[in-house]
């Protein structure tokens, strides 16, 4: 392609996007479709010979279009936002275009530099304590752009390794490997499974703290997990805080757990403000930042909930030196004389690293920070006003403290037919939403996403989800007894028949079991796998585990059958077992995530 074919097919994909994005609204949400669907209209090797442009356009609106999932519709309330805007996108246009590899100041000054002072302007529109500042005066600190949350906490818990590993190891000569047995991490129940995939790949173990009934961690369980640990000879070296966890947008408490960490010398403590983190851009959100300053380092994603297009995810450190130490390696061929240039290779895993800063400073400069904060306030208003809906309908309740733009909200049935409902949902295509395992109860999550949604979306929204509803809730009891608390000044609707209607017809078009599964985010497993997972941290996009109902009732009678055995053996071994078991206590509502385990 010639610069004149690209100048002529680069307006037509302008074209293409701006129309995308003005009609988005006629097409479905997410598609129908069954895997594999593409193998069968594409061919089995790539082309020898040159294809027309224009042909590649005409297959990528006829072959790929209908397998995306349009995460920028108004109905698509999955998820969290894929933070998107047009500044964004053409920022990153001018990046793909440069394709400088920054990994270090001299491969591209510009990048490094812009870098540092959007990641400079970026904490101080957050709020974020001056140490993570690095041009304050006395910081040590800074961040970097990462490519996900991942990469932060993976890059967080690597350097607290590093840094514990060495206060053990002191001048001896001792292989690092030698001390990875005693280090212990620790994250609450409702923290992402990131937390665990890190863990695993630091050959680390885990302990998973419970959460409140609020989805907080619970921090009374860390101190006594902390405690025991270094009772038993172990070294605590990592917690992680999460503020908006993926299931529910919890905030834990981050001042307590902060002084809990500031207790044991060795401990780093993470903040993972993946999502929620960027509404700190508001004031009036800043008390769940409350306890940063005791935090060693912190991150967010713009590319979640500030209109910046993904990859993007901010990391700032207190101690950028304990960073680089732990990361740096600088072979001969890398090194240059500009020794007061940042290079940022040293600041995360990969070597080359994207001119990410250029589509951030893109969006501060086009929005500003007045124009972000209007942007989450009406995500906040519009998940109120949700919020309110369901609370007034009393056959559904809200399950989460609703702060930001996530209402996790359920009919008050039993799981099954949450999860028909969420099939009907997702089937339909119209909307699209995903699940959750919230307080121990299927939830269905509504996240507000669209960067230009409007009242008429929720209430649009809200009204086809009623009437899915009434057909499920016709064969299906209420349980008036888990009706939450009704808010002041918000009365309920009671003329919807509580119990099941008599004579009603059923469910039109009933979904098969395999594509209720497919559509609730479901999978439906034996007991045993489900007690041999139910450990593991999730991701909000992992399916939801249920036992299958015909597992269930044979786990039933065996279960029946192996306590008549057992109460016959007890009979005829009288007091045999005094003594009761040996070994170590497990503590109550703290579970153990080993590396061999996660890997199940």
């Amino acid at each position: 392609m010639n610069v004149e074919e690209f100048r002529k097919y680069g307006k037509e994909v302008i074209d293409y996007i701006c129309e995308y994005g003005t009609n988005i609204e006629e097409r479905d949400v997410a598609p129908t479709l069954d895997p594999g669907y593409l193998k069968k209209l594409l061919p089995a090797d790539a082309p020898q010979s040159p294809e027309s442009f224009k042909d590649v356009l005409e297959d990528f609106e006829r072959k790929i279009m209908p397998g995306v999932v349009h995460w920028n519709h108004p109905k698509f309330f999955a998820y969290f936002p894929s933070g998107n805007s047009f500044p964004s996108v053409l920022g990153d246009m001018l990046s793909s275009a440069i394709g400088s590899i920054g990994f270090s100041w001299a491969s591209c000054p510009a990048a490094a530099e812009l870098e540092t002072i959007v990641m400079n302007w970026y904490a101080k529109a957050l709020g974020l304590p001056k140490a993570f500042v690095s041009d304050a005066p006395g910081s040590t600190g800074g961040g970097a752009l990462q490519g996900s949350a991942s990469e932060c906490v993976l890059v967080s818990l690597i350097t607290a390794r590093a840094r514990a590993i060495s206060e053990l190891k002191g001048q001896t000569s001792v292989h690092d490997s030698v001390f990875l047995p005693s280090l212990i991490a620790y994250a609450s129940r409702e923290a992402h499974s990131s937390v665990e995939k890190a863990t695993k790949m630091a050959l680390v173990k885990l302990r998973i703290i419970d959460a409140d009934e609020r989805g907080r961690m619970r921090v009374d369980l860390l101190r006594q997990a902390i405690q025991n640990d270094v009772n038993a000879g172990l070294t605590p070296f990592f917690v992680v805080a999460t503020v908006g966890t993926t299931g529910g947008c919890a905030f834990d408490d981050i001042t307590e757990i902060g002084k809990v960490c500031r207790q044991v010398s060795s401990i780093w403590l993470h903040v993972d403000g993946a999502y929620a983190g960027n509404s700190f851009i508001l004031p009036e959100m800043r008390v769940f930042s409350a306890g940063l300053e005791y935090a060693d380092s912190f991150n967010t994603n713009p590319n979640k909930l500030l209109l910046t297009n993904f990859d993007a995810s901010a990391l700032w450190v207190r101690d950028v030196m304990t960073l680089k130490s732990a990361l740096n390696v600088n072979p001969l061929y890398l090194r240059h004389e500009h020794l007061n240039g940042v290079d940022y290779r040293h600041y995360g895993i990969p070597l080359s690293r994207r001119f990410r800063a250029l589509k951030l400073w893109f969006v501060f400069r086009t929005y500003g920070v007045k124009g972000l904060q209007e942007y989450i306030r009406n995500h906040m208003a519009l998940a109120k006003k949700f919020e309110m809906l369901v609370r007034k309908d009393e056959r559904f309740e809200v399950r989460n403290d609703v702060h930001l733009g996530l209402v996790c909200f359920r009919m008050r049935t039993g799981d099954e037919p949450n999860h028909m409902l969420l099939a009907q949902i997702n089937h339909s295509g119209k909307m699209h939403m995903t699940p959750a395992k919230f307080n121990g109860r299927y939830v269905i999550r509504f996240c507000v996403t669209y960067e230009h949604a409007t009242e008429k979306d929720i209430l649009d929204a809200w009204s086809q989800i009623k009437s899915m509803a009434e057909e499920i809730l016709r064969d299906h009891q209420l349980e008036i007894s888990s009706a939450p608390t009704t808010p002041e000044g918000t009365e309920r609707t009671s003329s919807e028949p509580v119990a099941p209607v008599a004579g009603k017809p059923p469910i039109k078009k009933k979904l098969t079991r395999t594509k209720s599964l497919r559509f609730s985010f479901t999978r439906s497993i034996s007991r045993e796998q489900y007690q041999s997972q139910s450990e593991h941290l999730m991701d909000g996009c992992t399916p939801i585990l249920v036992v299958d109902p015909k597992a269930l009732q044979e786990n039933f009678q065996q279960a029946a059958a192996d306590n008549e055995r057992n109460n016959n053996n007890t009979n005829n071994n009288g007091s045999s077992n005094k003594n009761g078991s040996a070994g170590a206590t497990k503590l109550k509502d703290i579970s153990d995530v080993d590396t061999d385990e996660a890997s199940n």
